[in-house]
């Protein structure tokens, strides 16, 4: 090939190769444009992360229907081999995760009214009935999956632990549409923010008394640290060193000085502005 016939095939290759990751960072474009228009984020006075989400608003919205049924089409043809490394296919699941969680309290309103919890659904208060967490309905690469196959058999899965890529901190990212989840972000992951937002998610939850509280000498705790022990413990050789690993700086020493680990009860209120009173 001779050097014109070289350069404009290396001027073409410049030109597609930006529209490729323009093309990947694209796929959850209609769900980043939910969170934008319905989600808010509040700072607690003590530097903590809060956020709640506007269902009512999203469904009084003429674009709510159309962005939700483009990103599930996103999904559904969405070829997951593509995915490229850690970081890119933790986002995805991560986001995949917050999208559907969404989507099904937008989308299944028992009578037409939004749930007051996601156990409404099934599971505890029914369980004759699948949860929301157990249901394989939400399709991704021609494949249904469920929640908790999204995030115990692939986020904290053998297979991403095998390749070193399993991260107790996905805990504080995966969202289950609740009061006394770590927040959701007002921003979807991408391989260039997840650590960034990963250890924020992490700090920032141990920043409100949903998370994280100290009385004397005992610590109060998230019941994500009961619930998944087994995560914490294999990422840090215990739920207190993993604390301390994450927490802010200034909370560090106290935390080293209590004795004793208990339970905050879980919230399990829908996560809209009206169950935030105190942070609107």
């Amino acid at each position: 090939m001779n050097k014109p016939g070289r350069l404009i095939c290396l001027i073409m290759l410049a030109a597609i190769m930006p529209l490729t990751a323009a093309a990947d960072e694209a796929t959850f474009d209609p769900f980043q444009r939910l969170l934008t228009q319905h989600l808010t984020e509040s700072t607690t006075a003590e530097g903590g992360l809060v956020s709640a989400f506007d269902y009512e608003a999203a469904l009084a919205s003429s674009q709510t229907d159309g962005l939700v049924t483009d990103q599930r089409d996103r999904l559904a043809d969405f070829d997951i081999r593509s995915l490229d490394g850690e970081s890119e296919s933790v986002a995805f699941w991560l986001n995949a995760y917050n999208f559907f969680m969404i989507d099904q309290i937008l989308t299944e309103r028992p009578d037409g009214e939004l749930v007051d919890s996601v156990w409404d659904y099934g599971g505890r208060v029914n369980p004759f009935v699948d949860s929301v967490f157990d249901r394989e309905k939400f399709l991704i690469d021609g494949r249904a999956y469920s929640l908790n196959q999204m995030e115990k058999d692939i986020l904290l899965g053998e297979a991403y632990a095998d390749k070193g890529w399993k991260d107790a901190r996905v805990h504080f990212a995966v969202n289950c549409a609740s009061v006394g989840c770590p927040p959701l972000r007002d921003v979807v992951y991408t391989a260039d923010n997840l650590e960034s937002l990963l250890a924020e998610n992490t700090r920032r939850a141990f920043a409100t008394k949903r998370h994280l509280e100290i009385k004397g000498d005992t610590l109060h705790v998230t019941e994500l640290f009961k619930w998944y022990e087994g995560d914490f413990v294999e990422a840090s050789g215990s739920r207190k060193a993993f604390i301390e690993k994450w927490v802010d700086s200034a909370l560090a020493d106290r935390i080293e000085g209590t004795s004793e680990l208990t339970f905050i009860e879980y919230d399990w209120s829908l996560n809209k502005p009206a169950n935030f009173p105190k942070y609107r």
